[in-house]
């Protein structure tokens, strides 16, 4: 008959031991990486463990707001439509735009809602395509109205701003028919 020794039991006061200093070493770990008001007394275990699960929660809520205004300013979402006390759509405006035209300089004004910030940059790429220096960008934001006035330079051509004029006006047209 072989004699087979049993495994060493190892003892549950041990185990138990182990796995607390386990836990507080992750409570630790977690505790730390919680933002904290400078307090006078010590927090309890379970007020430690709700301050972070509001901290994670509130850090969730804000990259949920930041995905969401991103995919908006690159045209991908709508916002949700709102409306005032008169009942119009808050944010929503239906883009315009006018060139004029001094000598060789352009002054091109775009005014579109909060909805379509796209319609900037795809401004600025049709004039770049068009060989226009462009000199200042500026934008204002007023109420629910996005104001940007681009000022150029055209050294190629005297007609060329009846040329980009209709170019972007058809852009413009053309996507705020599409975008609703």
């Amino acid at each position: 008959m072989e004699n087979n020794p049993s495994p060493p039991r190892v003892d549950r006061k041990f185990i138990e031991r182990n796995r607390r200093n386990q836990m507080k070493t992750l409570f630790h770990k977690l505790n730390s990486l919680v933002p904290h008001q400078k307090r006078s007394k010590a927090v309890s275990l379970p007020d430690q463990l709700e301050e972070a699960t509001n901290y994670i929660k509130k850090l969730q809520m804000n990259m949920e707001k930041m995905e969401k205004k991103k995919n908006m300013l690159l045209g991908i979402e709508r916002p949700s439509v709102r409306m005032n006390g008169g009942g119009e759509k808050v944010g929503f405006k239906s883009p315009r735009i006018e060139i004029q035209q001094m000598g060789s300089a352009l002054v091109v004004v775009l005014i579109t809602g909060l909805d379509s910030q796209f319609m900037f940059s795809e401004t600025i790429r049709v004039l770049h395509e068009e060989g226009v220096d462009i000199v200042n960008a500026s934008y204002n934001v007023i109420e629910d109205a996005v104001f940007h006035s681009i000022h150029c330079q055209d050294q190629k051509s005297a007609n060329g701003a009846a040329r980009i004029s209709e170019r972007l006006k058809n852009f413009i047209y053309e996507s705020s028919y599409c975008a609703f």
